[in-house]
């Protein structure tokens, strides 16, 4: 057991520490605070431990007969951290009678603490508090040093008092029952604490970080009896006293640490705030992560970011960094705020750049508007005694992953400069291979320590291979080797993008050693390590023994490799033509093998043998010696033995990291000396000076181990006619940029680099020389790809450098490095004036030299900046998408509209097979070879085109069986979750059985349809992130309908079309039906009105997903793709879906997600996992948070609905919901006070029961609402959308106006009827009537000027253009037709003319069959009136490639024409000759012709060329007739009759032109079934 210590504060012994230390507690408390009222104060979780109930039961028993004890309990959660809770303990401690001499006792967290630490200080101006913290961050942290506060909506903490506890008593056995997730929370101010003042302390959490986290991680839940309920509760348990005496040391070290800064600087003038080290950037992630984020895991990225700024001012190592990062990592903290498990548990919020900086702005710590932040020095040591003021320029450069690189500046102080690499990665990686099999302690000193190494050593710890520990303040690795007895692990090895790592390490899992937990090892890292090749490595190592199984791709990792197996050894053969990394590996490992080692290589000359040579002398420096073979080229004898470490290694500087600070010298015209890289060097690329830089014009120096480099003139570099870089490959990159501002004095020069001998290069982090002419291009310079290599034309002057918009990375630490040097030559020496250069995802320096940045802007001078990061420039791409599904889904159909709507390009692949296969068919080679052969090379095409143009804008439309393959599977999956879209067509099983069964055209099933179905649809499912469903369509209208739906469900999925919020009185239908199939005709008029479709999913007959799929198909088509909400409410929740069933919940819910849907409500009671399910994944999907509240049991003022609206804020749903119960009028009252209170985010709140109707009425936004045609209604209470619309009429909502149509003459028309249709079904009170005149002055004086209640006018002849100048302004459809024929009020006296005769055309098309984009089929006007205009700029917005204006009297044509736009592309043929020859591929076309007499003759003629040439494709040639009457006209007849086009009545564009008016007017969606009747009945 571990002592009671009394830590002295502010010269006082108020702290005390122990364990198991209650008995303490209470008797401080009575002893030493004495009082007549003692208040206990805790939030509800502390409540369920047994240790707390039995501390309270214990205190009030020993209290003495004159005092009492109160107990108060707060909601839990820093949302109750706020003046509201303030008060109300406030309040409740007046009720209650206390006096000065209270003492509050504050037991709980650091909400706990804070709050009730402030409340003593304002609470009769001052009581006694006393801090009992029962969480590890409060313990070391906030309950000592007396600041006190609460939050507020602008910030944490800015609320509050300095006020001294009279004790901070501190008892480690609180934490047994602490959470995980709060026990790692607590830790990251422990590590602050020994970072800035106790170096010691630092290093002992190092070595202790493995014992915490596996005591924390093997957490248990346990049920407990609360003493004070009687139930039984669930709380957490971790065995302390199996790492007490750590965690009583790290506890108590902490509180010495702060206590003694607290008692130096009380109120925080200056020491103190060195507390605050990562809290500057770390609180600033804080408010914008919370509650998601806790408190100790934003200072733990807030200190990653303060430690690379002391890093980027040059005050800070790289090492140091490096430290920090691991033990933050080691205890389970996150550092860095794009960690995937933290993205996810923070529900994946955006922290935005200029979010942070404004949140920072208010930081307490600042002056004034200068920000401030606490420099690290080294580990245990702060630069300086306070925070620096810090620019916004460094911190926009550190929070963000794009580097805006400005242009270099000549200067006199960086003329001469010594910059110092890092260690070799391909040193330090070998080195810690060699060391951890050797024996015995070898100190490995410049270790490079980056991406790669820190998952080697992770590696090599886990596989317990070698202990590590660090020396000299992090600077020596210390490496305790076993001999090369290793252990299987029983996690995966993630390595990264760690390609070194990854081919290293496949060689040393072979030699590991089974264990009774496991028996493999997998090696496994991100998307790009698995499609880097490894298998000619797994090919060597099978061939000799080892069982390795590739869980994926074949080739790359994740690979599984058996430790039952053994390396065998003797001869081995392997191909070293890709990659000397293969060689090198095998080397390593060869003298661990059963026998003595014989590597051959195979294919000729190996690549990059100098790192082979590498390889071989750092292993004669570990005790082994490998000879080459006399009499068999390239094979090397490898004896068995075991190396010895030496007493100290040190690795020399990495080559090709030097490369970059020597090219700036040689493009700037400075001297750079690199230090520890010269001739004697073990890396190839130390001659890059030599081979590379001399020759294009620098002075180099190189000795035995230093290399000097003095630029030409800035703009003078000579191009280098050939260069053989196979020895130095990476740094071909380097050579790249260098070469591009290289040039000679020869005008009829290219000049020309060619470099070759870098085959390796293409299958390194990326294809690295695609990747250089890629972005080189860029900058206007030219390339040309060799096969192994490229030719680079440098331009002729410096100053043509062209400004790119963005350069990308490709996740590659050297096309990073080597860009950002062409970057600052772009505008060189220009004013700070001159735009720079953004280099996206610059953090993948960290690979090779973290610091790389830091020492282009400390060292070498260079300005940079950080830029907010925008979807347009993280890559050059458009996602493609692929279609997968069985056949006979309509995969070939809906392809081609996926490509048309996005303008993608469309590749069929089962096309593609054929083209590339010689126009053999699939069934041939099927025929000829097997279905397996074709399963095999359908995947290889497939994975070859996802690769080449996955971010290029294609729509791959597959072959139904492409996921037999677990290849192609794999594929699908990596690339939906790079953001991809695999979208699964599916449609009803027994229609595609009936297809399948009679089509001829592909090989038949070797299985029965449905057994082919029952196989693949899980796959289908696993592979897809979005699925449609395509029911089967009876006509030219239901097929053309369905592509509308799918035209805008595909661009909502892809991001190119928003759902608002609407912002106006809007309601959505509730639907409860069992099968809306039964009800499809009834859809359109029950949703009438409405803003959006709820379907309850609980009260559908079938929770299958195939149902609930055709379902949410069947509504889109039938509403024409009115927002749908989707909903499941329980029996708890007043619904029919099973209570509790939360994976099947779950699944639902990712259907919902998968089918695009608009808004999900979700209910804010579900179980958290479930809800971050559903929020990590909403892509454009709206989320609802709804909470209902069926028994009336929580008033509007209750906590409760306070509680549920942060949480619904705090989860960032897009709308909150809440569905209280009225017990009484007056509660529709408080209702409205909520409600006016709560503005945060759109907000529906309604109550239900007959006394709640009104708050419906009364509610704003998407009411709930129900129909007459439903069976029943969804809630009790529940209203028609005209009956609200009424209701809230009677009240005054909507005050009634006065619409008219003007003109003359108007006496048969159809608009007061249609309106006024309207206004009765949807409950409006409006009037429609006729106003009939032809004087414009009239209907100014009468009307405009004199209807003071005027709705709108509906304007026809002859007034459609002389009333526009009365009129402030015109919409753009209005002005391009240059006439009007609706009035909007804008008020004032104000008013806005419009034209709704396109929308009227537009949608009658659409309504009929018509694509709405048409997508350059030609288009054909048949008069030359008003409407024609119309219809022109109807046909262009359509998509029309040509109108063609055809009139009986042609004269009236030019003029027409010369009114609209160039781009309409209106063309007019007179002659019947012309138009035979020139009109092609009429679509559609609008009759604006008299109907009621014969056509003309001559136009007569005409008009049969022009219908003789409709296009017959994607749609039926449509002709739509604008006369109303008659109902068939001689025109339409002629089109139906004789040239089979489809022809649609003038009705239809009567009803939908006034429709648009209505919608316009009113903001309704009108009901457009019935107004077509009414209009149409005489």
């Amino acid at each position: 057991m571990v002592p009671l210590v009394k830590v002295p504060i502010l010269g006082k012994e108020s702290i005390h520490v122990g364990y198991n230390i209650s008995g303490n507690i209470i008797s401080t408390i009575i002893n030493h605070c004495k009082s007549s009222t003692y208040v206990i104060v805790n939030d509800d979780n502390i409540l369920k431990v047994p240790y707390f109930q039995e501390f309270s039961e214990n205190f009030e028993s020993s209290l003495p007969d004159d005092a009492r004890v109160l107990k108060y309990v707060v909601t839990p959660g820093e949302a109750s951290k706020n003046r509201h809770t303030k008060e109300e303990i406030e309040d409740y401690l007046l009720n209650e009678g206390c006096t000065r001499d209270t003492v509050i006792i504050a037991v709980g967290g650091g909400v706990i603490g804070d709050m009730l630490g402030f409340v003593a200080s304002t609470f009769m101006r001052g009581v006694r508090v006393v801090q009992v913290p029962t969480t590890l961050l409060s313990m070391v942290d906030s309950s000592i040093g007396g600041k006190t506060a609460v939050d507020t909506e602008l910030g944490k903490n800015f609320i509050g008092a300095f006020w001294q506890p009279e004790f901070v008593l501190v008892d480690i056995k609180w934490l047994e029952s602490l959470p995980k997730r709060e026990f790692i929370n607590g830790i990251a101010e422990v590590i602050k604490t020994a970072c800035i003042w106790n170096a010691d302390e630092f290093q002992r959490l190092e070595n202790n970080a493995n014992a915490f986290l596996d005591v924390v991680n093997n957490q248990k839940k346990i049920k407990v009896e609360n003493k004070n309920t009687g139930k039984i509760d669930e709380i957490s348990n971790t065995n302390i006293e199996l790492i007490l005496e750590h965690t009583y040391k790290l506890v108590l070290e902490s509180i010495k640490v702060k206590a003694e800064v607290v008692s130096a600087d009380e109120r925080e003038s200056s020491l103190r705030n060195l507390l605050n080290f990562g809290h500057t950037i770390g609180h600033a992630y804080e408010a914008i992560l919370t509650p998601q984020a806790l408190h100790g895991e934003c200072v733990s990225i807030g200190m990653i970011k303060e430690a690379e700024l002391s890093r980027y001012w040059g005050i800070l190592s790289p090492t140091q960094v490096v430290r920090l990062t691991k033990i933050l990592s080691a205890y389970g903290l996150p550092i860095s705020p794009d960690e995937k498990w933290f993205k996810e548990l923070t529900i994946n919020k955006e922290t935005p750049l200029d979010t942070l900086l404004s949140k920072m702005s208010i930081d307490k710590k600042n002056d004034g508007s200068k920000k401030k932040s606490v420099i690290l020095e080294s580990i245990g040591k702060c630069y300086g005694k306070s925070a620096h003021v810090v620019s916004d320029e460094d911190l926009r450069f550190i929070l963000t992953d794009e580097a805006l690189v400005y242009p270099f500046t000549a200067s006199e102080n960086k003329k001469d400069l010594v910059i110092t690499p890092p260690g070799s990665k391909s040193i330090s990686n070998r080195a810690l291979i060699l060391a951890s099999l050797g024996e015995g302690t070898c100190r490995i000193k410049n270790l490079l320590h980056s991406d790669d190494t820190k998952h080697m050593l992770k590696a090599v710890e886990d596989l317990k291979g070698a202990k590590i520990s660090y020396e000299d303040n992090g600077d020596t690795v210390v490496v305790q080797g076993f001999g090369g007895s290793l252990e299987a692990c029983e996690e995966p090895l993630y390595l990264g993008n760690a390609g070194t790592a990854a081919r290293f390490l496949t060689t040393l899992a072979a030699l590991v050693n089974p264990t009774s937990k496991n028996d493999y090892v997998v090696l496994t890292g991100n998307a790009r390590m698995q499609q880097r090749p490894i298998g000619p490595l797994v090919d060597s190592l099978r061939t000799n023994g080892s069982e390795i199984e590739y869980l994926k791709n074949e080739g790359c990792l994740p690979l599984k490799i058996d430790s039952k197996t053994s390396f065998k050894g003797g001869r081995i053969e392997l191909a070293a033509t890709v990659s000397s990394q293969y060689v090198s590996s095998i080397l390593m490992c060869a003298p661990y093998a059963q026998e003595p080692v014989t590597l051959a290589l195979m294919g000729g000359k190996p690549i990059s043998q100098l790192y082979v040579d590498m390889t071989i002398k750092m292993m004669e420096k570990f005790g082994i010696k490998v000879t080459k073979s006399e009499t068999e080229p390239f094979t090397y004898l490898i004896p068995k033995g075991k190396y010895v470490n030496p007493e100290e290694y040190v690795i020399e500087s990495d080559a090709s990291s030097a490369t970059y600070p020597l090219a700036f010298a040689a493009m700037t015209g400075i001297t750079v000396t690199v230090p520890n890289i010269g001739s004697e060097s073990l890396q190839g690329d130390a001659r890059f000076a030599i081979d590379v830089l001399k020759p294009m014009g620098c002075t180099v120096v190189q000795t035995a181990t230093s290399t000097r480099v003095t630029g030409p003139a800035v703009g003078s570099l000579k191009p280098l006619n050939h260069v053989d870089m196979e020895p130095m490959t990476d740094a071909f990159l380097t050579a790249c940029v260098v070469a591009a501002i290289a040039h000679d004095n020869d005008p009829n020069s290219e000049n020309k680099t060619v470099i070759e001998g870098i085959a390796n290069q293409r299958v390194k982090e990326c294809n690295r020389i695609e990747a250089m002419a890629t972005q080189l291009a860029k900058f206007g310079v030219n390339t040309k790809e060799l096969p192994d290599g490229i030719e680079v034309y440098g331009l002729d002057n410096i100053e043509d450098l062209q400004l790119p918009k963005s350069v990308h990375s490709y996740d590659d630490h050297r096309v990073a490095m080597s860009f950002s040097l062409l970057a600052g030559m772009v505008n060189y020496n220009a004013k700070e004036t001159s735009s720079p250069v953004k280099i996206l995802e610059r953090h993948c320096t960290g690979k090779t030299w973290p610091g790389w940045w830091d020492i282009l802007h400390t060292e070498l001078g260079a300005k940079l900046d950080g830029s907010v990061p925008s979807s347009s420039t993280t890559v050059d791409s458009k996602k493609s998408v692929v279609i997968i599904g069985m056949r006979a889904a309509g995969k070939t159909t809906i392809s081609k509209w996926c490509a048309s709507a996005l303008g993608y390009k469309l590749i069929d692949l089962d096309d593609y097979f054929e083209e590339i296969h010689g126009n053999q068919t699939v069934k041939e080679f099927v025929n000829q070879n097997s279905w397996e052969d074709f399963r095999k090379e359908e995947t290889r095409i497939f994975k070859d085109l996802i690769s080449k143009h996955g971010n290029d804008g294609y729509v791959f439309s597959s072959g139904g069986g492409l996921v037999e393959s677990p290849e192609a599977r794999e594929a699908l999956k990596i690339f939906a979750a790079d953001d991809g879209i695999v979208l699964h067509l599916h449609r009803d099983i027994e229609e595609t059985i009936v297809f399948l069964q009679s089509d001829p055209t592909r090989p038949a099933y070797v299985e029965e349809i449905r057994d082919v179905w029952n196989k693949r649809e899980g796959w289908y499912n696993e592979c897809s992130n979005f699925e449609f469903f395509a029911p089967h369509c009876s006509s030219e209208t239901e097929f053309q309908n369905l592509r509308r739906i799918f035209d805008k469900y595909i661009n909502k999925i892809m991001g190119n079309v928003v759902l608002g919020i609407p912002k106006q009185r809007s309601s959505f239908v509730c639907l409860t039906f069992e099968d809306l199939f039964e009800e499809v005709d009834n859809l359109a008029l029950i949703t009438a009105g409405c803003d959006a479709v709820e379907v309850r999913i609980d009260h559908l007959a079938n929770y299958e997903p195939a149902f609930i799929s055709k379902q949410l198909s069947i509504l889109r088509i039938a509403t024409d793709g009115l927002p749908i909400i989707f909903t499941i409410r329980t029996k708890k929740q007043g619904g029919k879906f099973p209570d509790e069933v939360y994976e099947s919940m779950r699944h639902l819910f990712t259907l919902a997600l998968k089918s695009g849907i608009d808004f999900i409500d979700m209910e804010l009671t579900l179980p958290t996992d479930v809800q971050y399910h559903i929020l990590n994944r909403k892509g454009h999907t709206k989320i609802i948070g709804s909470h209902h509240d069926f028994s009336g049991e929580y008033s509007w003022d209750d906590s409760e609905w306070e509680t549920r609206y942060n949480q619904a804020l705090s989860l960032d749903v897009d709308i909150i919901k809440f569905v209280g119960s009225a017990l009484k009028f007056e509660d529709n009252l408080l209702l409205e006070t909520f409600r006016n209170n709560h503005k945060a985010k759109p907000l529906i709140a309604i109550n239900m029961r007959e006394l709640g109707k009104i708050s419906r009425v009364l509610n704003p936004i998407l009411t709930p609402i129900t129909s007459e045609l439903l069976p029943n209604a969804a809630a009790p209470g529940q209203l028609t959308l005209r009956e609200i619309n009424k209701i809230y009429s009677t009240l005054g909502g909507f005050s009634p106006l006065n619409f008219y149509v003007v003109g003359s003459p108007i006496g048969h028309s159809r608009s007061p009827i249609l309106h006024n249709t309207g206004y009765e079904i949807l409950g409006l009170p409006h009037k429609f009537d006729k106003f009939e005149t032809d004087s414009i002055e009239k209907v100014k004086s009468e009307l405009l000027d004199g209807e003071s209640n005027l709705g709108g006018l509906a304007v026809t002849i002859p007034l459609k253009l002389e009333i526009m100048k009365y009129l402030n302004d015109l919409t753009p459809a209005a002005s391009t037709i240059g006439a009007i024929n609706t009035i909007i009020p804008l008020g004032n006296g104000k008013f806005l003319g419009d034209n709704t005769d396109w929308l009227g055309i537009k949608n009658a098309f659409a309504s009929n069959g018509v694509p709405e984009n048409v997508n350059g089929a030609a288009g054909l006007v048949i008069g030359a009136g008003g409407t024609s205009r119309a219809a022109i700029y109807a046909l262009h917005i359509m998509g029309c490639s040509k109108i063609y204006l055809l009139n009986r009297t042609a004269t009236k044509l030019p003029s027409l024409k010369a009114s609209f736009p160039e781009n309409f592309n209106i063309i007019i043929l007179n002659s019947v000759s012309d138009i035979e020859k020139e009109a092609k591929n009429i679509g559609v076309a609008v009759s604006c012709i008299p109907a009621d007499k014969p056509i003309d003759i001559d136009l007569l003629g005409r008009l049969e060329r022009f219908l003789s040439n409709g296009i017959h494709a994607s749609f039926k040639p449509t002709l739509l007739e604008a006369a109303y009457k008659p109902a068939i006209t001689p025109i339409m007849r002629l089109s139906k009759d004789k040239y089979k086009w489809e022809t649609i009545p003038g009705s239809h564009l009567l009803v939908h032109q006034g429709v648009a008016q209505f919608e316009r007017w009113t903001g309704f969606r009108a009901p457009f079934d019935p107004i077509f009747r009414a209009v149409t009945k005489d």
